[in-house]
């Protein structure tokens, strides 16, 4: 796997309902960009921090609640609009040019989409690491497991809470940490 030495490990967030039923007239937004960077030589993961981002297109359900613990509240309080969380991501984490990773291809696709949907340029690089396939293919297994039964196979505790951005990316960069060659 060829990649930068810093990589930046996403996870997101976004707008969702019971049984995946979007509202006519919504679509799937980003709520929450959570991201850290890991440092290959040092094996340092650090910067992590949670992006709260105010849905352009849904509004958030109380299901969406109950799973994330993101609220109205929360969004209005510290939410930015994404076009912004983008000009942060590529301001302070210089994403760009670097190789950025997440736990499975949804965070990547949903990136790409929203972008392409606003008319935003995307943050990121061409090179995305898709940490649940290596892991997969790195153990040999035949099956994708999920972030907290990956963590388990490698002996390792989730840290935080699940379903919060942050906290999912640092468990992600914590895997990615582990199956780097």
């Amino acid at each position: 796997m060829k990649t930068t030495n810093e990589i930046i490990i996403i996870d997101l967030e976004a707008t969702c309902w019971e049984n995946d039923r979007i509202p006519i007239g919504q679509k799937v937004d980003i709520i929450e960009i959570g991201i850290c960077r890991l440092n290959r030589t040092t094996q340092a993961i650090s910067y992590k921090q949670s992006i709260y981002v105010i849905p352009e297109r849904s509004k958030i359900s109380k299901f969406c609640i109950e799973l994330t613990g993101i609220t109205p509240q929360l969004i209005e309080e510290k939410g930015i609009y994404f076009e912004e969380a983008c000009e942060k991501i590529r301001d302070e984490y210089h994403s760009a040019p670097l190789t950025w990773a997440g736990f499975g291809n949804f965070d990547k696709e949903q990136i790409v989409e929203q972008c392409d949907y606003l008319g935003i340029e995307n943050p990121f690089s061409e090179n995305y690491i898709n940490v649940m396939y290596q892991f997969k293919q790195y153990n040999g297994l035949f099956k994708m497991m999920g972030l907290k039964r990956a963590l388990k196979f490698l002996n390792m505790n989730f840290e935080g809470h699940h379903h919060s951005g942050a906290d999912d990316a640092y468990n992600a960069a914590k895997i990615l940490r582990e199956i780097l060659l």
